[in-house]
């Protein structure tokens, strides 16, 4: 079995950092470099000797100290305040006349993300107008052309800073597919394996593996999810349902997490309709769930709705730690987390942000109320829709782990190799026959002339010189129109959930969850059993 593909995964992790202005480096538990960008380098004009993996941030602060680029005796006292994960850290760097902010946030492993910000023209700035304040009335006509300029020069900043944000944001978009690509292919390798094996050694370490790329995947999902949000990717599509079938959903997702904290978790029921896009709500209220339940250590969380005339306010409350009434509002900013907050659980900060991003969406309010060591209440505010009749998807029935599909013969269509590879190990493993190709062009190679008609397709939607669309309609054709299939791409965007919907087609996402393709491939199987049974 060919290797696991993680230098294509860091080349290409590496060339999204490497896009971003600030600097960027990871830490190991002991604080020795694990990964950088460019930026960092530059920023510090660190010798390519020193940034290399396992290098001690303390040493590189050190050389920065000697050279009198940092005050004397400061190194020491940054790396005190980065293992607190506290407040910024400002630090003036002679080199260059800069000032840095610094910021660090816990890595689930036990390292640190720190972030090396250049904030030189913000200070300067800010002493420009503290300046002119303190000798207005003497100097006002002298003073007014100079405010002006800092102005028109804080303006210009603005402006470069959002369209810098939103061209990281584009690329992170573009590079989605490309990026999660080989993080799919990894997984469905270490998947593979795992079914494979009984204990061992070998068998933790894939485990671990699995547990990295759960880590990873979130992250990039989260960063993802921000740059659709704000590139304007997910365009919401409306429709009128009842808020119990979604509570349940909610229920079922969270109560496994929050009996494992020992919290009461309930979730109360409901028959009231609304009208909004049905995804992105669910996204916004499980996120104000997962928050609750990381951040409660003993007690409950609540899910229930109140009624407020013509509207509805759906609250999301819990005995968790709180919030100073002093930083609620800054909650909601990207890779924010205060104090307490970053000891009590590990994350980015990015859960609430994507939160405020889908509010502003779906134009929706949102309230928090909280008090520090006694618990916070999220509120959602809509309005009321006429009764919507439930649907089936708001019911979803359960699929058993133990059903088998021994037999079932499945067609993978996708244009990189190794996630073929990976698929039909991971496929076999659970008893299919499995055939695979490139795209239909492959398919009309003389050795797919033994392939026997499929039971269900499953087809990526980049494939180069087509869509997986186009795949499945070509090959309907030739084994079936009815022929079942499931689209399974790393493509998030609302065009092609538009597409899939309207051609009803399901979606799965890469990277791809063994449990979730393996549920959808069983409600194949008992639903074609089903109709098998009605025939006869």
């Amino acid at each position: 079995m060919p290797p696991l593909p993680c230098n294509k995964i860091e080349g290409l992790l590496q060339t999204a950092l490497d896009q971003i202005a600030q600097g960027i480096t990871v830490l190991d538990p002991e604080d020795r470099l694990s990964c950088w960008n460019r930026q960092f380098c530059l920023m510090f004009d660190v010798p390519g000797d020193l940034c290399q993996v396992g290098v001690p941030l303390a040493r590189i602060l050190a050389l920065l100290a000697n050279r009198h680029d940092i005050p004397p005796l400061s190194e020491g006292a940054v790396l005190k305040r980065l293992r607190e994960m506290g407040e910024p850290i400002r630090l003036d760097l002679s080199r260059g006349q800069k000032t840095l902010e610094i910021r660090s946030n816990p890595m689930p492993d036990g390292g640190m993300v720190v972030t090396w910000a250049d904030i030189t023209m913000q200070v300067e700035s800010d002493l420009a107008l503290k300046r002119a304040n303190e000798t207005l009335e003497q100097r006002v006509i002298d003073r007014t052309a100079e405010l002006l300029r800092v102005n028109e020069e804080l303006i210009q900043a603005q402006i470069l800073a959002e369209e810098a944000n939103l061209g990281k944001t584009r690329f992170l978009a573009a590079a989605g597919h490309d990026i999660l690509q080989p993080l799919n292919a990894a997984r469905l390798y270490c998947s593979s394996l795992a079914g494979k094996m009984d204990g061992g050694p070998v068998a933790e370490s894939v485990e671990k593996i699995e547990s990295s790329l759960d880590s990873v995947e979130m992250i990039l999902g989260e960063v993802l999810d921000i740059s659709s949000l704000d590139t304007g990717g997910l365009k919401p599509v409306p429709s009128t349902f009842r808020l119990g079938g979604l509570f349940r959903q909610i229920a079922t997702d969270f109560h496994p997490q929050a009996a494992e904290k020992k919290l009461k978790f309930k979730v109360v029921p409901t028959s009231i309709s609304v009208e909004t896009d049905r995804n992105l709500l669910r996204r916004l209220v499980q996120n104000l769930v997962s928050n609750a339940i990381k951040y409660t250590r003993r007690g409950s969380v609540l899910v229930g709705v109140r009624r407020r005339g013509d509207l509805v306010e759906i609250q999301v409350a819990d005995s968790g730690i709180g919030m100073p009434a002093d930083k609620l509002n800054a909650v909601f900013g990207e890779f924010t987390r205060l104090d307490e907050g970053a000891r009590e659980a590990p994350g980015l900060g990015l859960g609430l942000s994507i939160v405020d991003r889908i509010a502003r969406v779906l134009r929706l309010e949102i309230r928090i109320w909280s008090l520090q060591g006694k618990g916070t209440v999220f509120s959602v505010i809509l309005p009321v829709a006429a009764a919507a009749a439930e649907t089936i998807a708001e019911m979803p029935s359960p699929v058993p782990a133990e059903s088998r599909l021994d037999g079932l013969r499945v067609l993978c269509v996708d244009n990189d190799p190794r996630i073929l590879d990976g698929m039909r190990q991971l496929l076999e493993n659970w008893g299919c026959i499995v055939e695979t190709a490139s795209g239909t062009a492959d398919l009309a190679q003389p050795k797919a002339a033994t392939y026997s008609s499929p039971d269900i397709l499953l087809v990526d939607y980049h494939l180069g010189g087509e869509t997986g669309f186009e795949a499945i309609s070509s090959l309907r054709r030739r084994f079936g129109a009815h022929l079942p299939a499931l689209l399974v791409t790393a493509d998030r965007s609302s065009e092609v959930k538009g597409s899939a919907a309207k051609l009803e087609i399901p979606i799965v996402n890469k990277p791809v969850k063994p449990a979730a393709l393996r549920a959808a491939l069983t409600r194949h199987r008992r639903t074609d059993a089903s109709r098998v049974a009605q025939v006869f």
